[in-house]
Protein backbone atom coordinates (compact mmCIF):
# COMPACT_ATOMS: atom_id res chain seq x y z
CA UNK A 1 0.00 0.00 0.00
CA UNK A 2 2.62 2.22 0.75
CA UNK A 3 5.23 1.93 -2.64
CA UNK A 4 1.13 1.83 -4.01
CA UNK A 5 0.10 5.63 -2.71
CA UNK A 6 4.18 6.67 -2.91
CA UNK A 7 3.64 5.96 -6.88
CA UNK A 8 0.40 7.79 -7.26
CA UNK A 9 1.98 10.62 -5.29
CA UNK A 10 4.81 10.73 -7.76
CA UNK A 11 2.35 10.90 -10.85
CA UNK A 12 0.27 14.29 -8.98
CA UNK A 13 3.89 16.16 -8.49
CA UNK A 14 5.06 15.74 -12.23
CA UNK A 15 1.65 15.91 -14.01
CA UNK A 16 1.64 19.36 -14.02
CA UNK A 17 4.76 20.08 -15.53
CA UNK A 18 3.66 17.96 -19.08
CA UNK A 19 2.26 21.35 -20.94
CA UNK A 20 5.93 22.99 -20.81
CA UNK A 21 7.84 19.55 -21.23
CA UNK A 22 5.47 19.17 -24.44
CA UNK A 23 6.30 23.35 -25.74
CA UNK A 24 10.29 22.52 -24.66
CA UNK A 25 10.37 18.86 -26.60
CA UNK A 26 8.37 20.49 -29.87
CA UNK A 27 11.16 23.61 -29.67
CA UNK A 28 14.09 20.93 -29.45
CA UNK A 29 12.40 18.97 -32.24
CA UNK A 30 10.46 20.67 -34.61
CA UNK A 31 7.50 18.25 -34.73
CA UNK A 32 4.43 17.55 -32.66
CA UNK A 33 4.33 14.01 -33.18
CA UNK A 34 7.56 13.46 -32.28
CA UNK A 35 7.42 16.07 -28.93
CA UNK A 36 4.04 13.93 -27.97
CA UNK A 37 6.07 10.78 -28.06
CA UNK A 38 8.97 12.24 -25.98
CA UNK A 39 7.44 13.56 -23.33
CA UNK A 40 5.56 10.04 -23.04
CA UNK A 41 9.00 8.92 -23.12
CA UNK A 42 10.24 11.22 -20.33
CA UNK A 43 7.24 10.51 -18.06
CA UNK A 44 8.19 6.80 -18.33
CA UNK A 45 11.35 7.03 -18.19
CA UNK A 46 10.65 9.40 -14.77
CA UNK A 47 8.14 6.73 -13.53
CA UNK A 48 11.36 4.07 -13.92
CA UNK A 49 13.76 6.31 -11.80
CA UNK A 50 11.59 8.08 -9.35
CA UNK A 51 13.17 6.14 -6.76
CA UNK A 52 16.33 8.02 -7.24
CA UNK A 53 15.08 11.70 -7.70
CA UNK A 54 16.27 13.27 -4.21
CA UNK A 55 14.55 17.07 -3.43
CA UNK A 56 18.04 18.04 -2.00
CA UNK A 57 20.22 17.28 -5.35
CA UNK A 58 17.74 19.06 -8.01
CA UNK A 59 14.09 20.76 -8.15
CA UNK A 60 11.99 18.03 -9.72
CA UNK A 61 11.55 20.51 -12.85
CA UNK A 62 15.11 20.50 -13.47
CA UNK A 63 15.37 16.97 -13.07
CA UNK A 64 12.21 16.36 -15.43
CA UNK A 65 14.14 18.42 -17.92
CA UNK A 66 17.27 16.59 -18.11
CA UNK A 67 15.07 13.44 -18.44
CA UNK A 68 13.40 15.28 -21.51
CA UNK A 69 16.70 17.16 -22.53
CA UNK A 70 18.61 13.17 -22.75
CA UNK A 71 15.53 11.93 -24.56
CA UNK A 72 15.34 14.94 -26.91
CA UNK A 73 19.52 14.87 -27.68
CA UNK A 74 19.08 11.01 -28.56
CA UNK A 75 16.49 12.08 -30.75
CA UNK A 76 18.17 14.06 -32.84
CA UNK A 77 21.03 11.93 -33.02
CA UNK A 78 19.11 10.17 -35.68
CA UNK A 79 16.19 12.69 -36.74
CA UNK A 80 18.97 15.95 -38.15
CA UNK A 81 16.60 19.11 -38.34
CA UNK A 82 13.56 19.91 -39.77
CA UNK A 83 13.37 23.66 -41.56
CA UNK A 84 11.27 25.65 -43.52
CA UNK A 85 11.63 26.34 -47.10
CA UNK A 86 12.54 29.58 -46.65
CA UNK A 87 15.98 28.52 -44.67
CA UNK A 88 16.71 26.00 -47.45
CA UNK A 89 16.57 27.05 -50.80
CA UNK A 90 15.98 30.76 -52.78
CA UNK A 91 12.89 32.35 -53.36
CA UNK A 92 10.94 31.09 -56.54
CA UNK A 93 8.82 32.76 -58.95
CA UNK A 94 5.11 32.52 -57.92
CA UNK A 95 3.69 31.42 -61.16
CA UNK A 96 6.84 28.66 -61.30
CA UNK A 97 5.98 24.71 -61.07
CA UNK A 98 5.16 23.61 -57.76
CA UNK A 99 8.59 21.27 -56.59
CA UNK A 100 8.29 18.62 -53.97
CA UNK A 101 11.16 18.80 -51.39
CA UNK A 102 11.96 15.04 -51.32
CA UNK A 103 13.16 13.42 -48.51
CA UNK A 104 13.19 16.56 -46.09
CA UNK A 105 11.40 16.55 -43.09
CA UNK A 106 10.00 19.91 -42.79
CA UNK A 107 9.26 21.90 -39.38
CA UNK A 108 5.61 21.50 -38.36
CA UNK A 109 3.00 23.32 -36.41
CA UNK A 110 2.28 22.73 -33.03
CA UNK A 111 -1.62 23.05 -32.13
CA UNK A 112 -2.24 25.53 -29.56
CA UNK A 113 -4.87 22.81 -28.04
CA UNK A 114 -2.06 20.55 -27.33
CA UNK A 115 -0.76 23.30 -24.74
CA UNK A 116 -4.23 24.47 -23.39
CA UNK A 117 -4.78 21.47 -20.86
CA UNK A 118 -5.73 24.12 -18.20
CA UNK A 119 -2.68 23.03 -15.95
CA UNK A 120 -0.23 25.57 -13.38
CA UNK A 121 2.17 25.03 -15.89
CA UNK A 122 0.52 27.07 -18.93
CA UNK A 123 1.34 30.36 -17.51
CA UNK A 124 5.19 29.73 -17.82
CA UNK A 125 4.63 28.58 -21.37
CA UNK A 126 6.02 31.65 -23.62
CA UNK A 127 4.25 31.67 -26.98
CA UNK A 128 6.23 34.09 -28.53
CA UNK A 129 9.09 31.18 -28.49
CA UNK A 130 6.73 28.98 -30.33
CA UNK A 131 6.49 30.97 -33.31
CA UNK A 132 7.31 28.80 -36.15
CA UNK A 133 9.68 31.65 -37.55
CA UNK A 134 11.74 31.37 -34.21
CA UNK A 135 11.17 27.77 -34.34
CA UNK A 136 12.63 27.47 -37.45
CA UNK A 137 15.48 29.50 -36.53
CA UNK A 138 16.37 27.14 -34.05
CA UNK A 139 16.63 24.36 -36.79
CA UNK A 140 19.75 26.01 -37.70
CA UNK A 141 21.60 24.93 -34.13
CA UNK A 142 23.61 21.91 -33.02
CA UNK A 143 20.98 20.06 -30.64
CA UNK A 144 23.50 21.39 -27.62
CA UNK A 145 23.33 24.92 -28.93
CA UNK A 146 19.45 24.37 -29.23
CA UNK A 147 19.28 23.22 -25.46
CA UNK A 148 21.20 26.06 -24.25
CA UNK A 149 19.44 28.66 -26.06
CA UNK A 150 15.96 27.07 -25.40
CA UNK A 151 17.17 26.60 -21.36
CA UNK A 152 18.85 29.93 -20.76
CA UNK A 153 16.58 32.52 -22.73
CA UNK A 154 13.43 31.12 -23.23
CA UNK A 155 12.91 29.40 -19.80
CA UNK A 156 15.19 31.19 -17.92
CA UNK A 157 17.40 28.02 -16.41
CA UNK A 158 20.66 29.77 -14.62
CA UNK A 159 23.80 28.58 -16.10
CA UNK A 160 24.37 26.05 -13.40
CA UNK A 161 20.96 24.70 -13.78
CA UNK A 162 21.34 24.49 -17.54
CA UNK A 163 24.80 22.90 -17.50
CA UNK A 164 22.73 20.01 -14.77
CA UNK A 165 20.14 19.56 -17.12
CA UNK A 166 22.57 19.17 -20.39
CA UNK A 167 25.15 17.22 -18.31
CA UNK A 168 27.80 19.21 -19.09
CA UNK A 169 30.03 22.69 -17.17
CA UNK A 170 28.81 26.11 -17.22
CA UNK A 171 31.44 27.14 -19.50
CA UNK A 172 30.59 24.66 -21.94
CA UNK A 173 26.68 25.80 -21.75
CA UNK A 174 28.00 29.66 -22.39
CA UNK A 175 30.13 28.91 -25.24
CA UNK A 176 27.03 26.99 -26.94
CA UNK A 177 24.71 29.74 -25.58
CA UNK A 178 26.72 32.52 -27.69
CA UNK A 179 27.18 30.83 -30.56
CA UNK A 180 23.54 29.89 -30.82
CA UNK A 181 22.71 33.63 -30.21
CA UNK A 182 25.18 34.95 -32.80
CA UNK A 183 23.82 32.04 -35.39
CA UNK A 184 20.03 32.98 -34.97
CA UNK A 185 20.57 36.66 -34.95
CA UNK A 186 22.54 35.81 -38.58
CA UNK A 187 18.96 33.76 -39.23
CA UNK A 188 17.64 37.04 -39.29
CA UNK A 189 14.57 36.30 -36.33
CA UNK A 190 14.22 37.48 -33.01
CA UNK A 191 11.36 37.16 -30.73
CA UNK A 192 9.48 40.30 -30.99
CA UNK A 193 7.44 41.70 -28.59
CA UNK A 194 6.72 45.08 -28.23
CA UNK A 195 4.64 45.43 -31.85
CA UNK A 196 2.91 42.68 -31.78
CA UNK A 197 -0.98 43.12 -31.85
CA UNK A 198 -2.92 41.47 -29.22
CA UNK A 199 -4.41 37.98 -29.68
CA UNK A 200 -7.80 39.00 -30.02
CA UNK A 201 -6.49 41.53 -32.93
CA UNK A 202 -4.58 38.88 -34.83
CA UNK A 203 -7.45 36.97 -34.90
CA UNK A 204 -9.40 39.83 -36.52
CA UNK A 205 -6.94 40.55 -39.14
CA UNK A 206 -7.16 36.81 -39.79
CA UNK A 207 -10.91 36.83 -39.71
CA UNK A 208 -10.98 39.46 -42.42
CA UNK A 209 -8.36 37.43 -44.19
CA UNK A 210 -10.22 34.61 -44.49
CA UNK A 211 -13.61 36.82 -45.46
CA UNK A 212 -11.74 37.96 -48.46
CA UNK A 213 -10.24 34.42 -48.81
CA UNK A 214 -13.67 32.64 -48.91
CA UNK A 215 -14.54 35.84 -52.05
CA UNK A 216 -11.98 34.73 -53.45
CA UNK A 217 -11.11 38.48 -53.47
CA UNK A 218 -7.48 38.77 -54.07
CA UNK A 219 -6.37 42.32 -53.72
CA UNK A 220 -8.62 42.21 -50.52
CA UNK A 221 -6.34 39.83 -49.54
CA UNK A 222 -3.42 42.08 -50.94
CA UNK A 223 -4.40 45.15 -48.41
CA UNK A 224 -4.13 42.72 -45.61
CA UNK A 225 0.03 42.29 -46.09
CA UNK A 226 2.79 44.02 -45.27
CA UNK A 227 5.39 45.16 -47.83
CA UNK A 228 7.77 41.99 -46.97
CA UNK A 229 5.31 39.30 -46.49
CA UNK A 230 6.31 35.73 -46.81
CA UNK A 231 4.57 32.84 -48.04
CA UNK A 232 5.60 29.35 -48.24
CA UNK A 233 4.30 25.30 -48.38
CA UNK A 234 6.11 22.58 -47.23
CA UNK A 235 6.20 19.89 -48.39
CA UNK A 236 6.87 21.80 -51.67
CA UNK A 237 9.93 24.00 -52.20
CA UNK A 238 8.75 26.91 -53.37
CA UNK A 239 8.31 30.38 -51.79
CA UNK A 240 8.12 33.80 -52.40
CA UNK A 241 8.49 37.33 -51.20
CA UNK A 242 5.98 40.66 -51.08
CA UNK A 243 2.33 41.56 -51.98
CA UNK A 244 2.49 41.31 -56.13
CA UNK A 245 4.02 37.74 -55.55
CA UNK A 246 1.82 36.66 -53.06
CA UNK A 247 -1.75 38.13 -55.11
CA UNK A 248 -0.03 36.51 -58.64
CA UNK A 249 0.48 33.04 -56.41
CA UNK A 250 -3.63 33.19 -54.93
CA UNK A 251 -5.06 34.15 -58.58
CA UNK A 252 -3.70 31.15 -59.69
CA UNK A 253 -4.72 29.17 -57.00
CA UNK A 254 -8.34 30.41 -57.03
CA UNK A 255 -7.83 29.17 -61.07
CA UNK A 256 -6.88 26.01 -60.26
CA UNK A 257 -9.03 24.68 -56.94
CA UNK A 258 -11.76 26.87 -57.71
CA UNK A 259 -13.71 29.96 -55.88
CA UNK A 260 -15.54 27.72 -53.69
CA UNK A 261 -14.30 27.06 -50.09
CA UNK A 262 -15.27 26.39 -46.38
CA UNK A 263 -12.95 27.90 -44.04
CA UNK A 264 -12.29 26.66 -40.32
CA UNK A 265 -10.72 28.06 -37.65
CA UNK A 266 -7.23 27.25 -35.75
CA UNK A 267 -4.55 28.28 -33.77
CA UNK A 268 -0.96 27.29 -33.56
CA UNK A 269 2.33 28.41 -32.07
CA UNK A 270 0.39 31.14 -30.56
CA UNK A 271 -0.58 32.06 -34.34
CA UNK A 272 -4.24 32.34 -35.79
CA UNK A 273 -4.88 30.12 -38.71
CA UNK A 274 -7.10 28.25 -40.62
CA UNK A 275 -7.87 24.64 -42.58
CA UNK A 276 -8.83 25.46 -46.01
CA UNK A 277 -11.22 22.84 -47.57
CA UNK A 278 -12.38 23.65 -51.09
CA UNK A 279 -15.19 22.20 -52.96
CA UNK A 280 -15.18 18.78 -54.22
CA UNK A 281 -18.74 17.47 -55.36
CA UNK A 282 -21.14 17.57 -53.12
CA UNK A 283 -19.07 18.60 -50.45
CA UNK A 284 -15.71 19.93 -49.49
CA UNK A 285 -11.97 18.22 -49.21
CA UNK A 286 -9.60 19.23 -46.97
CA UNK A 287 -6.73 21.39 -48.87
CA UNK A 288 -4.32 22.95 -46.49
CA UNK A 289 -3.88 24.43 -43.09
CA UNK A 290 -2.20 28.06 -42.81
CA UNK A 291 -0.65 29.44 -39.98
CA UNK A 292 -0.12 33.57 -39.95
CA UNK A 293 2.53 36.02 -38.46
CA UNK A 294 0.53 39.24 -37.67
CA UNK A 295 2.14 41.93 -36.98
CA UNK A 296 0.62 46.18 -36.41
CA UNK A 297 1.38 46.44 -39.84
CA UNK A 298 -0.42 43.34 -41.34
CA UNK A 299 0.49 39.61 -42.47
CA UNK A 300 3.88 39.16 -42.64
CA UNK A 301 3.95 35.87 -43.49
CA UNK A 302 1.39 32.52 -44.26
CA UNK A 303 2.85 29.00 -43.53
CA UNK A 304 0.50 26.91 -45.48
CA UNK A 305 0.70 22.96 -44.94
CA UNK A 306 -0.40 19.99 -46.85
CA UNK A 307 0.72 17.21 -44.80
CA UNK A 308 -1.47 14.57 -43.67
CA UNK A 309 0.41 14.04 -40.57
CA UNK A 310 -0.05 17.78 -39.98
CA UNK A 311 -3.60 17.05 -40.43
CA UNK A 312 -3.91 14.74 -38.30
CA UNK A 313 -2.26 16.16 -35.57
CA UNK A 314 -4.96 19.37 -35.17
CA UNK A 315 -7.99 16.42 -35.43
CA UNK A 316 -9.09 17.99 -38.78
CA UNK A 317 -11.63 15.83 -40.67
CA UNK A 318 -10.96 15.13 -44.23
CA UNK A 319 -14.31 16.04 -45.66
CA UNK A 320 -17.19 18.07 -44.88
CA UNK A 321 -20.22 17.38 -46.47
CA UNK A 322 -22.79 20.58 -46.51
CA UNK A 323 -21.34 22.44 -42.98
CA UNK A 324 -22.93 25.09 -41.57
CA UNK A 325 -22.04 28.57 -42.92
CA UNK A 326 -20.64 27.10 -46.10
CA UNK A 327 -21.90 27.65 -49.05
CA UNK A 328 -23.77 24.71 -50.91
Amino acid sequence: MGVTTKAEGFDRLVEPFRSELLAYCYRMLGSAHDAEDLVQDTYLRAWRARAQYAETRSSLRTWLYRIATNACLTALEVRGRRPLPSGLVAASDPLAPLVRGENAAWLQPLPDSLLDAGDPARAVIDRSSLRLAFVAALQHLSARQRGALILRDVLSFSASEAAEILGTTVVSVNSSLQRARTRVKEVGVTQERLSEPSAAEQRAWIDRYMNAFERADVEGLKRLLTADVLMEMPPMLNWFVGPGNYGLFMEWVFGKAGTDWCLTAVAANGQPGFAAYRRVGAGYELHTLQVFTVTAEGISRNSVFQEPEVFASFGLATQLRNPPGCAG
